[in-house]
């Protein structure tokens, strides 16, 4: 089967913004959707994983939750914005300092991302242990193929930016990256 363009037609296209507030309340919406959703789903381990989206306008810096905040119950108002410091510079909270260990230097790396999420989810852990990527054997799979890759070098709890480096690295231009024995990382332009 081939694609024509009758079918992109039914693609919606990404929303346009008349000004930079509306965009930043945007994608503040999105994550603060994302972190339900993992909520939803059993995503949410304790403090462990995070969602970051990067600034429309200070695009060194990135909107996040406050650390130890509940998944399910984030709102937009509720998250910090980040600078490529490390600093909170909007917002109330503590920031996850392994968030911004690994989400900052992905950032950094890659331009084109506006968001980020990091999970630990059962299903996720149990698949890193195998040290492998995934076959493009289902349509959800499919979906990855050619665009993601195998993280090996995990080393605990990143504190560190050279790690953060590492997985960058390990990311390259793709869209996921498999933690080994820790989890996965995906990444999107929207």
């Amino acid at each position: 089967m081939t694609v024509v363009d009758e079918d992109l037609a039914n693609i919606p296209a990404p929303p346009v913004f008349a000004t930079t507030a509306e965009e930043r309340e945007h994608r503040k919406r999105r994550v603060a959707a994302g972190y339900r959703v993992l909520a939803r789903f059993g995503l949410d381990e304790g403090v462990a994983g995070h969602i970051t989206c990067r600034d429309p306008e200070l695009t060194d810096h990135f909107w996040t939750a406050p650390f130890g905040r509940y998944f399910g119950r984030v709102l937009p108002r509720d998250q910090i914005l980040v600078n490529d410091e490390g600093k909170v510079v909007e917002g109330e909270g503590r920031l996850n300092r392994a968030a911004f260990a690994i989400h900052s230097e992905v950032h950094k790396a890659r331009p084109d991302v506006v968001g980020a999420v990091h999970a630990h989810g059962l299903h996720g852990k149990t698949f890193s242990s195998l040290h492998t990527t995934l076959a493009p054997l289902t349509q959800d799979a499919c979906a990855f193929y050619g665009s993601h890759s195998f993280h090996e070098d995990y080393s605990g709890v990143v504190f560190d930016p050279e790690e953060g480096q590492r997985i960058a690295a390990s990311l390259g231009d793709g869209k996921a990256v498999i933690l080994a024995n820790h989890g996965h990382r995906t990444v999107g332009r929207t």
